[in-house]
């Protein structure tokens, strides 16, 4: 009986220290949070639990440590209020995936990102095309904001300085926009499903004065037979 009160005072004391400690460090909503911030949360979560469970440690031997992180938390809040490289350390910075409707693979490789991960965010933000979106700007809390085009009017070649063609009559069907290349490499399945073979796909590239499939970055064509193209970044030197 007097190890069950123990354990239930320790649960006790242990919630409210975390709840008070929380509070003082002003924590974000869990969709809003940093790595730095989440990585905190984990290290509090796991010494609490360590404290309810380790019933013959004195509790002081893991409050300390909480206070400790919870107090470097508060100090790094603080200086990043006064400084905007140290919150760019500890926070992280936006990184900008799509600029004026193009795919920055440079943002894309940095931030680890993967055409369907980009294609993933977009429809989470209920954006049926990247030919849509003007801005998307990957938020140091993981999370994507997405400006749309004024007019919302898909890439045209005229965007990227050549002659705009015709939407490709013979491609019917309905629903999402379909990629049909993906960082350089041909899906079958989904030439298949619009009826058309790779030939096919090599003509309409080459509308756009690409030659090879490999320098695609993305590509992708919508239920109006509207070809979306966004062609591979030029290495800088």
């Amino acid at each position: 009986m007097d190890h069950l009160t123990g354990l239930l005072l320790r649960t006790l004391f242990s919630y409210f220290f975390i709840l008070v400690l929380l509070r003082l460090m002003g924590k974000r909503e869990l969709g809003k949070m940093s790595v730095f911030d989440v990585v905190i949360s984990i290290m509090l979560a796991e010494m609490a639990a360590l404290s309810i469970e380790e019933s013959n440690t004195p509790l002081i031997q893991f409050y300390l440590p909480m206070l400790l992180i919870g107090l470097l938390e508060i100090t790094f809040a603080y200086l990043s209020l006064k400084s905007k490289k140290i919150r760019d350390i500890v926070d992280g910075s936006a990184d900008m995936i799509i600029e004026n409707g193009q795919i920055r693979e440079d943002a894309m490789r940095r931030n680890r990102l993967n055409m369907d991960d980009l294609m993933v965010h977009l429809r989470q933000k209920n954006v049926k095309s990247i030919a849509d979106v003007e801005i998307a700007m990957l938020e140091p809390t993981g999370q994507m904001s997405v400006f749309l085009k004024h007019d919302q009017e898909t890439l045209t070649k005229g965007d990227l300085g050549i002659k705009p063609a015709q939407p490709v009559q013979s491609v019917t069907y309905k629903g999402l926009p379909i990629p049909l290349i993906l960082d350089g490499k041909v899906r079958p399945e989904a030439l298949q499903k619009i009826g058309q073979n790779e030939l096919w796909l090599k003509r309409e590239i080459r509308k756009y004065g690409i030659k090879e499939i490999r320098d695609v970055s993305f590509c992708s064509i919508d239920d109006q037979g509207i070809v979306y193209l966004d062609k591979k970044d030029t290495p800088r030197k």
